[in-house]
């Protein structure tokens, strides 16, 4: 474990050990808190293994469900059983055989636009939140789980796209993606990715390795601008990282 600027690095043998180590994490954010517990989870491939490894029964019974709250930091403007649907991968993995149903709080894909889906999250985070301000002293999340893309984006927010310097909002819809699949999003802005007790990036194989080598570098990439306003840590598989660390 390595201090990256004001982040943490972590880096672990192999996609199996990435997926232990982001569940331990999460059991250890869940374990400090003893009331309501809320739970930002990623789309994409890379968190795939940490979910199944989460329904597994060693994970399933130290899980205490009927505390824990589930939230998405973006969505494919897409149905909510197509193939691209990010929580439809979470709910099919693990949550909707383990979570109570109105525990889990996925991404109206059904409203008529982006911008109105984006909306309704907004007043339903603001909802449980309890307030129409985030306060840095009291985060709206215990964990937020993101990844990083080839460009170097995280969650939805694309380099150089308006959302990423959205400082008002909690959730904006964007019209086109950067990247395959190329489809409208909702995602979370920056504020309220960072108002987070921990910001977990989970990072793994060789076809990382050159975006990785451009945030560790420090280059202004939207994955570098995602900061916690409490522990961010950086989980990062051998394969992933550049070829001066790997020796390390």
């Amino acid at each position: 474990m390595a201090p990256t600027d004001d982040r943490t690095l972590v880096t672990v043998a192999d996609p199996v050990a990435l997926a232990k180590a982001a569940a331990d994490r999460l059991l250890a954010r869940m374990a400090a808190q003893d009331g309501r517990i809320a739970i930002c989870l990623s789309g994409g491939s890379s968190p795939k293994r940490l979910y199944e490894l989460l329904a597994t029964e060693t994970y399933r019974e130290k899980i205490p469900w009927d505390r824990v709250h589930w939230f998405m930091g973006d969505e494919r403007f897409v149905p909510p059983d197509n193939p691209l649907n990010n929580m439809a991968m979470a709910r099919r993995t693990f949550l909707d055989s383990l979570a109570p149903s109105s525990h889990i709080h996925p991404i109206p894909t059904d409203a008529a636009d982006p911008d109105e889906a984006a909306a309704r999250y907004e007043r339903e985070l603001k909802t449980f939140y309890g307030a129409e301000q985030l306060d840095p002293a009291r985060p709206l999340f215990d964990l937020v789980l993101l990844g990083v893309g080839p460009d170097g984006h995280t969650a939805s927010l694309f380099p150089d796209y308006p959302a990423l310097e959205e400082a008002d909002r909690w959730v904006v819809g964007v019209e086109k993606a950067h990247v395959e699949p190329f489809v409208p999003r909702v995602t979370l802005t920056l504020p309220a990715l960072a108002s987070c007790r921990e910001m977990l990036f989970e990072i793994s194989g060789e076809q990382k390795r050159a975006i990785l080598t451009r945030v560790l570098a420090g280059e202004i990439l939207p994955a570098n601008r995602a900061r916690a306003n409490g522990e961010t840590v950086w989980l990062v598989d051998r394969a992933a990282l550049p070829g001066d660390s790997r020796g390390r």
